[in-house]
């Protein structure tokens, strides 16, 4: 992470790039069944930032798909090596999260947050110190705002 607090990454084969001028605004795992299925294990960690903090090159292709709760997540990934950068949910405009496997420094993505937690195998250890929702909470939670 840079002084400012940003943070850089990219896809497997490099013809996908971003940095973030500003720090994640929240760090989460989601154990739902997209991000397992779209993440290649058991959950995903995004870290959320504003759209206009988040500066791209390269081209991503795009995949929607309406979640349980009726609101479209749009999934950015590289189309040359498939590496999955990030995603947009419909029901929260302005925010794009980036994908922590794409991230150029890991340290920067502790989580502060796990979601559908009820959707998490028996055998993966989720911190009892972090905020946990069953499910997606209906908003965000005030200790995140």
């Amino acid at each position: 992470m840079d002084e400012g607090g940003g943070f850089a990454g990219g896809c497997l084969c490099g013809v996908v790039r971003y940095v973030s001028a500003m720090a994640p605004a929240i760090v989460g795992q989601c154990h739902c069944d997209d991000c397992r299925k779209t993440s290649g294990t058991d959950h995903s960690t995004l870290l959320a930032v504003p759209e206009e903090a988040l500066k791209l090159t390269g081209t991503l292709k795009y995949f929607d798909n309406p979640t349980d709760r009726g609101n479209v997540v749009s999934r950015g990934f590289c189309p040359e090596c498939g590496a999955s950068i990030v995603s947009r949910n419909s029901n929260m405009p302005g925010m794009v999260f980036v994908k922590a496997s794409s991230l150029d420094d890991l340290e920067i993505a502790k989580p502060q947050m796990i979601v559908y937690a009820s959707r998490a195998p028996s055998w993966r250890y989720l911190d009892p110190d972090l905020l946990t929702f069953a499910e997606m909470p209906p908003q965000m939670p005030k200790e995140m705002a």
